[in-house]
């Protein structure tokens, strides 16, 4: 029996039906995409963006460029990196979009791909058993499963500005950015917030803009990226080690090459403390971070000694002791590492340029956008272009703007509303078949998006083979299972620093967003491990029928 008028119409329409339809084509739907195909399921993959990449596509703004080195920011099959390599240690969006333009062409995924195919809505036919998604203003197809790899960054977040609709001039969030570009040069720009997005296009604008103001609420623990350019023999070399490197993802917390050091920081003398910072200052990316001493993120005064170590480093670098003091205070706003650090190459030089302002919005909070550009307590600024590096709705956001219905017919939207339960950070109960890759209490934002795309991936890819095998095609998870996995996060999550950070892993970043860490704290290893028990005990935790 069809439960609503969405499923007794969709009754009469001719659609397509699907083993699996996935949403999303970057990293992590083109690997669901190839290996569900490889098996045999009928699946395609609808993308709201006109070509394949996923954030990438969308990523377009000026400096937009990888915070991973490309010897990990790819699939780790080696058919697939054999021929191919980055041009630069740390690969600019082009050459990303070079790369999935690479695995295309060897995999033909884009034939089994919908474009500019945004999904509006889903809601499970129970008695078909299966999903019926409605995208666009006229698409609907009937799938099994749906398996959702919209990304942890898929929905900007545009702060409620009063009057920035107002502007005259051109005003893009850095996610929205126009695929054409846009002419800074000579123009009087804006720019409000400072996180990753903010961090690349300051550095691009300062030195082509005639007047760049940076509107900053809090200041970014940004990191030295140590970009450069790989000629031959350095691509060879690079690749020498690319087996191992990306074999080690599984391995490490954040699924990268590197991990903490087995040691405290309080435990060895302010001389080897001092020598070991150094040593990862010089490494560079998220080395000082994540390759660090083990308690830095767990214990206060642990991680003070590494604030101090990054505020010296970079104080010495601007000349100004005021904006010096508003980019890297004596005393820390929040602990060090707790919110996503950015990676920089020139970024608090840019402050030096006589062309730049800083204006400290905790000093001089925004009180509106006129026709001519943003006004504070302390004035107006004078602007022709806004840029809004305003971050997004995290994690979240991707899944619940899609009006997605279970079969309580409640959406993801209302059931979220008062916090996110979600076990394995792969499903959540009321919602069969409905799996999701980078979602709410999985490690995505504490590891790249390759990573998460493969190991994340392969369970899911693995599970829905070992249901079609055991005949077996309904899967959902349990509330009581939910509930443990979200109590399990905030265990964890309570014995680290993230919580003293109003940070976008912890959903501050969005008015009426319940402040919880979006993100599993316990580590790539022991998140697999939690997943791969679950399958080996039969899916515990999930009802399969």
């Amino acid at each position: 029996m069809i439960k609503s008028d969405v499923g007794q119409q969709s009754r009469s329409e001719k659609v397509e039906e699907l083993d699996v339809l996935v949403i999303g084509a970057g990293f992590a739907g083109l690997y669901q995409l190839d290996r569900l195909r490889s098996l045999g399921f009928n699946v395609k993959i609808f993308e709201a963006g006109a070509e394949i990449g996923g954030i990438w596509y969308w990523n377009c703004y000026p400096g937009a460029r990888v915070d991973s080195q490309g010897a990990i920011y790819q699939f780790s099959r080696e058919d697939w990196w054999s021929d191919w390599s980055y041009d630069e240690l740390y690969p600019s969006r082009e050459q990303v979009r070079g790369y999935f333009q690479h695995v295309d062409k060897k995999l033909g995924l884009s034939r089994d791909i919908r474009f500019n195919t945004r999904v509006r809505s889903a809601e499970f036919d129970e008695g078909a058993g299966q999903w019926i998604v409605r995208a666009n203003e006229d698409v609907v197809v009937r799938a099994r499963f749906v398996v959702v790899c919209s990304g942890f960054a898929a929905k900007p977040y545009v702060p409620a500005i009063e009057g920035l609709k107002n502007f005259r001039g051109p005003c893009h969030h850095t996610a929205l950015w126009p695929q054409q570009g846009l002419d800074m040069a000579g123009k009087r720009v804006g720019v409000v917030g400072t996180g990753a997005s903010g961090v690349q296009v300051i550095q691009e604008a300062a030195s082509v803009v005639s007047k760049l103001t940076v509107f900053q609420r809090t200041p970014n623990f940004a990191l030295p990226m140590r970009q450069r350019k790989l000629d031959p023999e350095a691509k060879q070399k690079e690749k020498a080690g690319y087996a191992s490197r990306l074999e080690m993802r599984s391995q490490t917390f954040a699924g990268f090459d590197f991990n903490f050091l087995e040691q405290s920081a309080l435990d060895v003398s302010p001389e080897e403390r001092q020598a070991v910072y150094e040593k990862l200052w010089e490494k560079g990316g998220f080395a000082p971070a994540l390759s660090t001493f083990q308690d830095v993120l767990l214990n206060e005064a642990a991680n003070l000694t590494a604030y101090q170590f990054w505020r010296d480093k970079v104080r010495a670098r601007i000349v100004d002791p005021v904006v010096a003091e508003k980019l890297a205070p004596m005393n820390p706003p929040h602990p060090y590492g707790v919110k996503r650090p950015s990676l920089e190459q020139n970024y608090y030089e840019v402050f030096n340029r006589d062309n730049v302002d800083l204006v400290d919005l905790k000093q001089s909070p925004i009180i509106g956008v006129t026709p001519s550009g943003i006004k504070t307590s302390d004035g107006e600024h004078e602007l022709d272009i806004i840029i809004l590096a305003t971050g997004f709705d995290a994690v979240t956001g991707g899944l619940t703007s899609m009006d997605i219905k279970g079969v309580r017919g409640e959406t993801l939207k209302e059931k979220w509303a008062n916090g996110v339960t979600a076990h394995l950070g792969t499903a959540t109960s009321d919602f069969p078949n409905l799996l999701f890759i980078y979602g709410p209490h999985s490690p995505a934002t504490f590891c790249n998006g390759p990573t998460c795309a493969e190991l994340q991936g392969e369970w899911v890819v693995k599970c829905l083979d070992d249901m079609r095998r055991k005949g077996v095609s309904r899967i959902e998870s349990t509330p009581a299972a939910d509930d443990a996995w979200a109590a399990h996060v905030d265990e964890l999550a309570s014995g680290t620093l993230f919580p003293r950070a109003e940070s976008w892993y912890m959903g501050a970043n969005i008015p009426g967003k319940k402040r919880q860490l979006l993100a599993y704290p316990g580590g790539v290893p022991t998140y697999l491990q939690k997943c791969n028990e679950s399958a080996e005990r039969g899916y515990e935790g999930f009802v399969l029928s």
